[in-house]
């Protein structure tokens, strides 16, 4: 993705936060603090975490909040918590992929409730950055649960052309705390930024021109639709109240009926 010198302000943003991330004796005790503050969010499917009772929890603390809710997918890899890549074949990929869809979207409807989107995590997320056939194949698979659903994917070139291949709605990510090379893949060898003051300057820089520092120090132009919020830092409550105080975040279907002109 070429840099630009293009400014161009954003005026609707969803923000999204995940939950469900547990399994067996792990508990993520803080992960409902965000719930506050964002528009989203991603549930884990019962692979590389979450169990039936967590999931439960999560989908009805949703419920409660009234934010939109979407299936967080990833490798069956309970040990490695989703971060080692598993090479798989595209039938292969399709049936995980549909399988963890399927079961968020029955769980949901047991509690009146419906799946707006879906999010890899972990391994699957940095190759879909990466590589176009395999997010490609992912986008497919979501496409065979439902064709409504928003494929939350990474910001960049693959993402956008991932939408006009499969012919799905996507949803472009950036989370602030990335280091993005100058394409928007992120350099996983930088540690993440968890300085509350520069993030927030960032946003506030994404915000009035979509644009965002790379790895080079030039700016990239990011077409950013929603933004990932991690809650396992010691900060990161704070982090996206500020960001709350910046922006309200609405989700991303009502931000696209929004620019369509169907709601003012």
């Amino acid at each position: 993705m070429q840099e630009v010198s293009e400014r161009k302000s954003i005026k609707n943003i969803d923000f999204n936060c995940d939950l469900a991330q547990a399994y067996g004796v792990y508990k993520n005790d803080n992960e409902f603090e965000l719930l506050d503050y964002v528009s989203s969010v991603n549930i884990s499917c019962g692979f590389h975490a979450g169990d039936p009772v967590t999931i439960k929890n999560a989908l009805l603390k949703a419920k409660e909040k009234n934010v939109a809710i979407g299936a967080h997918i990833g490798f069956n890899d309970i040990q490695g918590f989703g971060y080692k890549p598993m090479e798989l074949k595209e039938d292969e990929l399709e049936a995980i992929v549909v399988y963890q869809i399927g079961a968020i979207m029955s769980f949901a409807k047991a509690y009146g409730l419906s799946i707006e989107h879906v999010r890899p995590h972990g391994a699957m997320y940095k190759m879909a950055s990466e590589d176009f056939m395999f997010s490609a194949a992912i986008a497919n698979a979501i496409k065979k649960c439902s064709e409504w659903l928003v494929y939350y994917a990474p910001v960049g070139d693959i993402t956008a052309k991932v939408a006009d291949y499969t012919g799905i709605t996507v949803a472009q990510e950036i989370s602030l705390e990335k280091t993005y090379n100058p394409d928007l893949t992120i350099d996983y060898e930088k540690e993440d930024n968890t300085n509350n003051y520069e993030l927030i300057k960032r946003l506030q820089h994404l915000l009035h021109t979509s644009q965002i520092r790379n790895s080079l120090g030039g700016m990239s132009f990011a077409e950013v639709d929603t933004i990932h919020f991690s809650n396992k830092y010691k900060n990161s409550a704070e982090l996206i109240k500020q960001a709350y105080d910046t922006i309200k975040p609405s989700p991303v279907n009502y931000n696209n009926v929004k620019i369509s002109g169907w709601v003012d």
